[in-house]
């Protein structure tokens, strides 16, 4: 990798965009991580969610899963609850590519709906809603929480994290983070480990055992433009195993 920058592929989602006289499907990756990763010193790759080729993450040095929408219960063998909204497409696209990038130990960061697609490709399960969970935290069906305090509009939750672990060697003892969704992990799948959990005791950092670098959080690092610490976790360590390859 010597004289270029981290090539990081991120994952992308079919939503409805409009773009001068035009409003039609696009294959989207919002800016904020695509402007964290070229802070970070990386290139970004944009993965459509179609015509998946995990031989793509040959090219790459790095994967970034991001957030969205929720999973397909069926996934981990439960029904739905009445406020998953799931888009299976993106299931096999984002599983596939986990997949593939643990077993060939690429570096990957996997972002809110990217730990649970992490959790769920080694067998763990969800919590759906995480007002059923915590008690007290929503003061009504369906309304703001800390996790979500309004449309579009990103909580702050306090994490600590586990000596020794990937995220504590980027974030220090403890740190506040942006957060913003209504499911979390549930049961971890076997070969991973908590290593970050807030107040509440949900579930805010995953890792598997292993010299890989691979490291998946609940909340959405990618929203702080002023703290790009875990992105550059990622791309320095892509740099490393680079390196050690030579």
């Amino acid at each position: 990798m010597t004289g270029r920058a981290a090539r990081v592929g991120l994952t992308t989602y079919f939503k409805e965009a409009a773009w001068g006289d035009w409003r039609r499907v696009a294959a989207l990756t919002p800016e904020t991580y695509v402007g964290a990763v070229v802070r970070s010193g990386g290139t970004p790759l944009l993965l459509p969610p179609i015509g998946t080729d995990t031989s793509v993450l040959e090219l790459l040095d790095a994967l970034v899963v991001i957030g969205g929408s929720d999973m397909e219960p069926a996934r981990y063998g439960q029904d739905p609850h009445p406020t998953t909204r799931p888009e299976p497409y993106r299931d096999d696209h984002d599983l596939a590519l986990v997949h593939a990038a643990l077993q060939r130990g690429t570096p990957l960061l996997a972002i809110c709906r990217g730990v649970q697609v992490l959790n769920v490709a080694l067998g763990g399960t969800l919590h759906q809603h995480v007002p059923d969970v915590v008690p007290g935290m929503a003061t009504e069906p369906g309304g703001p929480t800390l996790y979500q305090p309004g449309p579009g509009q990103y909580g702050q939750v306090e994490v600590r994290t586990e000596p020794g672990s990937r995220i504590a060697a980027a974030l220090g003892e403890t740190t506040t983070v942006p957060c913003y969704h209504h499911q979390a992990v549930d049961r971890v799948a076997d070969g991973l480990r908590v290593t970050a959990r807030s107040p509440d005791g949900l579930v805010q950092a995953l890792e598997p055992e292993g010299p890989a670098w691979t490291l998946g959080v609940q909340f959405h690092p990618e929203e702080d433009p002023t703290d790009d610490r875990l992105f550059a976790a990622l791309i320095q360590h892509a740099h490393r195993m680079e390196d050690s390859h030579r």
